[in-house]
């Protein structure tokens, strides 16, 4: 059996789903395969050409994890935790064209693809929806080990297209299918400095509220506006300040850009790309100039690809280098050009569709 999983770019809410607040994802067609058969043993063996490493264990042996994100294991347990049986082992090829390490998701592509092809190919197969595949992924990822992370990643890679994510007050995902044109991403080639940019951007921004609650026990970061937070300022530090400006702005240029992809047929296509380009780098501008999340390589990327064509773009995932994107309905091919004269590593992409079984693809 063969599954595959897209990687994602955020569109709008990055660094802000940790806050409660929602996100705009799109899967891309950049994709993580996975090829394997059932073996006549109990022995899982998993290989990843694209790493240089062979993964393998006894499927009798799947606790105590014995590496920090032992992620094979810990899907296999929550899929017996909902009842699924696995009598014989597998044996599987893995492979994928999404840049590793640099913020599209690939990790987690790579667990809702096991996820899938797990169910399929157990002894009593529940085929799970995409959503379902993306909450098992995210409880396999993060609720597992305890780790730092949104939902985001998970149902965006399982669920393809563009969704609109909300955690608060209740986890509501909803697919949307705006009439999006090509997208341009361009890799820095440089490791991300995740912990760096979370202190920053998550830590930093929950302490900015513990301190305006001791002002204001009614404040909230849902419907605070922009005029009102300037009551603030005599309390909060100018950095501090500026995170939560940044918060604001960027929850709103969410609510904007939401409205926008609601709609699957534009009237005018050359106002709606424009527009979006705009939010794009509305958006980026405080990851940039507050949230510091972006680079002096990245930025280059992003100048050269503005100055080639390109409507908007922003800095993708964590920062601190990894990817970013923009959005180039015409002239993708010089944009791509543009961004590996910079040095940075580019591809043309689309929005894709979510994990699926081969048989399932389209021709």
């Amino acid at each position: 059996m063969t599954i595959s999983t897209p990687g994602r770019i955020c569109l709008f809410g990055e660094h802000q789903d940790y806050l409660g607040l929602p996100v705009i994802a799109s899967a891309i067609s950049r994709r993580i395969t996975l090829q394997g058969i059932r073996r006549s043993d109990r022995q899982i063996v998993l290989h990843l050409p694209d790493l240089g490493l062979t993964e393998q264990f006894d499927l009798d042996h799947t606790q105590p994890y014995t590496q920090t994100r032992d992620y094979f294991k810990s899907t296999i347990n929550v899929l017996k935790r909902k009842g699924l049986q696995f009598s014989k082992g597998f044996e599987c090829n893995i492979h994928g064209d999404i840049p590793i390490n640099s913020g599209t998701s690939s990790s987690s592509a790579l667990i809702v693809s096991w996820a899938h092809f797990l169910d399929q190919m157990s002894d009593n197969p529940m085929n799970l929806s995409q959503k379902e595949l993306g909450e098992v992924a995210n409880i396999a990822e993060v609720l597992e080990f305890g780790e730092p992370g949104g939902m985001m990643d998970h149902y965006s890679t399982a669920m393809g297209h563009v969704i609109y994510l909300e955690s608060t007050p209740e986890l509501s995902v909803k697919t949307l299918t705006p009439p999006l044109g090509t997208f341009v991403l361009g890799d820095s080639l440089e490791p991300k400095d995740t912990l760096g940019i979370l202190a920053r951007c998550r830590f930093g921004m929950e302490a900015v509220f513990q301190k305006i609650k001791q002002t204001d026990p009614s404040f909230s970061i849902f419907d605070i506006g922009l005029e009102d937070s300037l009551s603030y300022q005599k309390f909060l530090t100018k950095d501090e300040y500026s995170l939560l400006k940044a918060n604001i702005e960027d929850r709103d240029i969410l609510l904007e850009g939401k409205k926008l992809l609601s709609t699957s047929v534009a009237t005018d296509q050359s106002h709606f790309d424009q527009r979006f380009g705009e939010l794009l780098y509305a958006h980026h501008l405080n990851l940039r100039d507050h949230k510091r999340t972006s680079t002096p390589k990245i930025e280059r990327m992003m100048d050269a690809a503005l100055k080639a064509g390109a409507l908007g773009g922003k800095i993708n995932g964590s920062g601190g280098g990894g990817c970013m994107f923009v959005y180039a309905p015409q002239g993708a091919e010089n944009v791509a050009d543009a961004i590996r004269q910079q040095g940075g590593k580019s591809y043309i992409m689309q929005v894709d569709k979510g994990t699926v079984r081969h048989e399932d693809c389209p021709k």
